[in-house]
C-alpha cells in the first residue's frame, strides 16, 4: 500500500505567532484525521524547530529546503543534519520557485537528495512543466527528464524512501487547476518512468502526490485517482480548516 499524504507549503507566510495558530487549528481537529493519512506542514526554516515542538501525534514536519552540502561556508543556509537535528523529517526539493528564482540545476537537486536520504529525512521532489510545454506537448519529455537527471542516481532502496511531488507550474497561484485527467496522466507516466528505471513493484510503491491548486473544491475527484497519492498544498494550507477538509478529503 502507498502512502497517503497530504502536504502543506507554507512558502514565505506566517509570523510566528500566525503559524503558532495555525498548528493550534490544525491540532485541534487532528482527532479528524484518517491514521491512514500523512499530514506534513511546511514552515518557513525559521521556525522549523519551534513547530516540530508544537505538532501533535500524526502531524509531521517538512523543510522547504535545504543545501546539498552537509556543513561548511555556505552564509543563510541550512542542511539536511541541521533540519533533521531539530525533528524534521521532510523536505521539498526542486519546488519549481526554487528552480525559477534560485536556478536550481539538475545536478545541485540531485545532490540535495543524496544529503536529505543520508540524514535519514525523506524528499519530496518537484517535478512539473510550464503551461508553454504542454502547449508545445513537450511536458513528458521535460518531466521524465527533471525525474531522470535527480533521482536516477539513486540506488532502489533510496529510491523507495523519495515522495515524488507533479506540480504544473501553470496551476501554482494562478486559480487554473489541471483536470483530474489531466493530473492523473502526468501520474501515470511518473510512475511507469519509475517503473521502466527500477521495477514495477518500487513503482508502486512511491506516493506522488498533485500540487498544483489543490483545494477542499477538487481534492476527493483528484485523490481519486488511481495514480495521485495526496497532495502538495500551497495557498489553502494556511488555514486549518481547508487544509484540514482537504486531508480529509481521501
Amino acid at each position: 500500500m502507498r502512502k497517503k499524504i497530504v502536504a502543506g507549503n507554507w512558502k514565505m507566510n506566517t509570523t510566528k505567532s500566525q503559524a503558532k495558530t495555525l498548528v493550534e487549528g490544525l491540532n485541534s481537529i487532528s482527532d479528524q484525521f484518517s491514521s491512514d493519512v500523512e499530514v506534513i506542514v511546511a514552515p518557513p526554516s525559521l521556525y522549523v524547530d519551534f513547530i516540530c515542538t508544537m505538532v501533535e501525534k500524526g502531524i509531521s514536519v517538512a523543510g522547504q529546503n535545504c543545501h546539498a552540502k552537509d556543513f561548511g561556508a555556505y552564509t543563510g543556509e541550512l542542511s539536511a543534519e541541521m533540519l533533521q537535528s531539530v525533528g524534521a523529517t521532510y523536505c521539498l526539493v526542486g519546488h519549481s520557485e526554487r528552480r525559477a528564482y534560485f536556478k536550481e540545476d539538475a545536478q545541485f537537486l540531485a545532490d540535495k537528495v543524496s544529503s536529505l536520504l543520508t540524514a535519514g529525512i525523506t524528499p519530496i521532489f518537484c517535478c512539473g512543466e510550464e503551461f508553454s510545454d504542454r502547449e508545445s506537448e513537450v511536458h513528458f519529455d521535460l518531466v521524465k527528464r527533471q525525474i531522470s537527471d535527480s533521482l536516477f542516481h539513486l540506488n532502489p532502496e533510496q529510491m523507495e524512501k523519495v515522495v515524488v511531488a507533479y506540480e504544473p507550474v501553470w496551476a501554482i497561484g494562478t486559480g487554473k487547476t489541471a483536470s483530474a485527467e489531466q493530473a492523473q496522466e502526468m501520474h501515470a507516466f511518473i510512475r511507469n518512468c519509475i517503473k521502466e528505471q527500477y521495477s514495477e513493484e518500487l513503482a508502486n510503491s512511491v506516493s506522488i502526490l498533485y500540487g498544483g491548486s489543490c483545494k477542499p473544491e477538487n481534492a476527493n475527484q483528484l485523490f481519486n485517482c488511481a495514480d495521485i497519492d495526496g497532495g502538495l498544498i500551497g495557498g489553502a494550507s494556511l488555514k486549518a480548516d481547508s487544509f484540514g477538509a482537504i486531508v480529509q478529503a481521501f
